[in-house]
């Protein structure tokens, strides 16, 4: 018996709007449905016995949707001709054994696949880090790894669908600036594995990581302990801080004032830099610096002394930041600090000046290690020894800082 087909003529199928299935032939249909507020609505579906009995024995028929009927070629939807085209390959895979419902869903999955092993290691590393961002402290995390990423693995890897990347990829990243730039290759492997990491969480990737450290990079490339030696930031001997001081003094640049206003705070330049008039409470002395500003998670109460006091009446109040730019609403840029120190003492870091301080507490004063210690922020003692510990010890840290103040300013401390 031969199979009519293509039965519903374009007229019939245009004009039809009383609900109901409409035989095509071949197993298609047209369903007219009632529409919200009047008319119908018209789609393709497919009808066929594969495989499926009731309880009686007798076949289940199933039902593929096909698709909406096109009413122009703009729509999106599908033409009576493609109704009928993906019809035919449905009875085509019947033919060969197959249900049309579960070969649709294995090609759908096929082109899913597909489509996610062409996402390249740049999209992934973008994704990556639009994800985390938000944990990360501040844009500056932000800029390293985009920073790092774009100058080392992107010109090499960024391409290259990140299912593909292999050993010698990353390899490929890693050995120019293993010995040259051991930190920053150190950096940017570490950032490789996590990213791959993600892109196999995702379904982008399988199998092992190829930037893993150990067990397989570890196997190729020398220990980076043993690559580099430890180079220390350069400090001035605390003898010498207030002759610098001095000359610092004699300056009228907001640089000059950030800097000096470091020193004397011993904090880390990035707070400097972030630090807002809110932060400040003039009355109690005190600037308190934001856990999300710093490394252990929790505010640090800062004890201002006179001098940084009079720093900060020397400054404008009207800025967003403290240490603003010639742009009041910016931050003072960081090269600005280091500028004003190089044309005062070459040869110097900001960030050395901690070093500085933490010699002169050690060799010029009694206080207790922890005392210095927490005045730079750094963590102190173990787990159970800061579980125990109820305070900031800010009282000492505050006696120190004014001894501090008064050694930069070439006060003598009596012995």
């Amino acid at each position: 018996m031969v199979r009519r087909l293509n039965l519903l003529t374009p007229k019939f199928i245009e004009s039809i709007e009383t609900p109901g299935r409409y035989a095509d032939g071949g197993g298609l249909y047209l369903q007219v449905a009632s529409a919200k507020g009047g008319g119908a609505t018209k789609s393709w579906l497919f009808r066929f016995m594969r495989g499926h009995v009731s309880r009686n024995g007798k076949p289940i028929s199933r039902e593929m949707g096909l698709g909406a009927l096109s009413t122009n070629r703009r729509d999106g939807l599908i033409t009576t001709k493609e109704a009928r085209e993906r019809a035919y390959r449905a009875r085509e895979d019947l033919k060969a054994g197959l249900d049309p419902i579960e070969a649709r869903r294995g090609l759908r999955a096929a082109r899913l696949l597909e489509e996610a092993r062409g996402v390249t290691f740049s999209q992934c590393a973008a994704e990556y880090i639009d994800t985390h961002k938000a944990g990360w402290k501040g844009e500056k995390h932000v800029k390293l790894w985009r920073g790092s990423l774009k100058r080392f693995a992107e010109p090499v890897m960024g391409a290259v669908p990140v299912g593909m990347i292999d050993t010698a990829l990353v390899l490929k990243v890693l050995k120019p600036i293993w010995e040259t730039k051991t930190k920053t290759a150190v950096d940017v492997r570490l950032r490789i594995e996590l990213i791959l990491n993600w892109a196999k969480t995702h379904g982008y990737r399988d199998g092992e990581n190829p930037a893993r450290w150990r067990g397989h990079i570890k196997n190729a490339l020398p220990d980076p302990a043993k690559v580099v030696k430890v180079k220390h930031l350069a400090a001035m001997p605390y003898d010498d801080v207030p002759a610098l001081m001095m000359k610092l003094r004699q300056e009228t640049t907001t640089a000059a004032a950030a800097l000096e206003w470091t020193i004397l705070t011993a904090v880390r330049s990035d707070n400097t830099f972030a630090a807002t008039w809110p932060e400040v409470d003039f009355e109690k002395r005190v600037w308190t610096i934001p856990a999300a500003r710093m490394k252990a998670d929790a505010d640090l109460r800062v004890p201002l002394t006179d001098r940084a006091i009079e720093i900060l009446n020397n400054l404008d109040a009207t800025t967003a930041y403290i240490f603003s730019g010639e742009n009041p609403k910016k931050k003072l840029p960081h090269e600005k600090m280091l500028k004003a120190l190089k044309a005062i003492q070459p040869g110097l870091t900001v960030h050395g000046f901690r070093s500085t301080f933490k010699d002169w507490a050690s060799e010029q004063t009694s206080y207790p290690n922890e005392v210095s210690e927490m005045a730079l922020a750094h963590k102190v003692g173990g787990k159970v020894e800061n579980a125990y510990r109820r305070t900031d010890l800010f009282n000492k840290r505050r006696a120190l800082m004014d001894e501090w103040a008064a050694f930069c300013d070439g006060v003598e401390r009596p012995r």
